[in-house]
């Protein structure tokens, strides 16, 4: 159960990836700092953010810059991909179509899941079946994309806990990306690290364990808005419709 916190933990996990592989980890004093912190963030406020986590701060620029040059695009071009049934429910969401308890969100956003063939997880997984739908505009937008998932995940569209958030704040943006990811490289080092906070072994998530793993990325812009309550006044702008 979270508690109340006033900011987001922030984990330097580097001391975790280092000796992430090592059979002694779970002895490593820096290990299990970070590992006390992850349980600690888990535990009280259900997020975090990470550094030292290996991502190219000039790719985590790229990845913010061109996520930022697509939302400022005109409506008519961001709904080319718009989110689609056909497509697993991946692609673009406009500002107030996805809707919490009843109030629509003052964002939009881009929905990402790993791809899902016909029939591979059979009836259970039809409704995600699909593939992502990725902009022509801005130019690369999916060789970034792409390249950013590969390190999180160790692999393409083959990779549940809330791992890496990173949160852009811009002028008129705020960009959230987040990866929801079990058993890949980053993101196996870091549940390597959760299993030993829940009093578990190292490789307590690997092997069969946690089943054929799934990964989940958004990029959510949030446009400035003109009222403080940000609800319908921001609805009647031009933002996003």
């Amino acid at each position: 159960m979270a508690t109340d916190f006033s900011s987001i933990p922030l984990i330097d996990v580097s001391a975790l990836l280092a000796k992430c592989d090592d059979p002694k980890m779970g002895e490593d004093p820096g290990v299990l700092e970070v590992v006390r912190q992850l349980d600690k963030a888990c535990t009280e406020a259900g997020f975090f953010y990470l550094k030292g986590h290996g991502v190219s701060d000039a790719l985590l620029k790229e990845v913010k810059d061109i996520t930022r040059r697509f939302f400022e695009l005109p409506c008519e071009e961001k709904t080319k991909i718009k989110m689609t049934p056909a497509a697993g429910f991946r692609g673009y969401q406009r500002v107030g179509e996805n809707i919490t308890k009843g109030t629509p969100d003052m964002h939009e956003a881009i929905d990402c899941y790993k791809e899902v063939t016909r029939g591979m997880y059979g009836d259970l997984g039809k409704t995600m079946e699909g593939y992502n739908q990725w902009p022509q505009n801005p130019p690369k937008f999916k060789v970034i994309m792409e390249e950013y998932i590969s390190i999180c995940t160790g692999m393409l569209s083959h990779p549940f806990i809330s791992i890496p958030i990173i949160l852009f704040p811009g002028l008129e943006f705020f960009i959230l990306m987040m990866i929801l990811l079990v058993r890949a490289e980053l993101a196996r080092k870091i549940m390597r690290g959760i299993a030993l906070a829940l009093g578990g072994s190292p490789d307590e998530f690997e092997g069969q364990r946690a089943g054929d793993p799934f990964w989940v990325m958004r990029l959510i812009g949030y446009p400035g808005l003109t009222t403080t309550n940000g609800t319908h006044e921001a609805m009647k702008n031009d933002i996003g419709w």
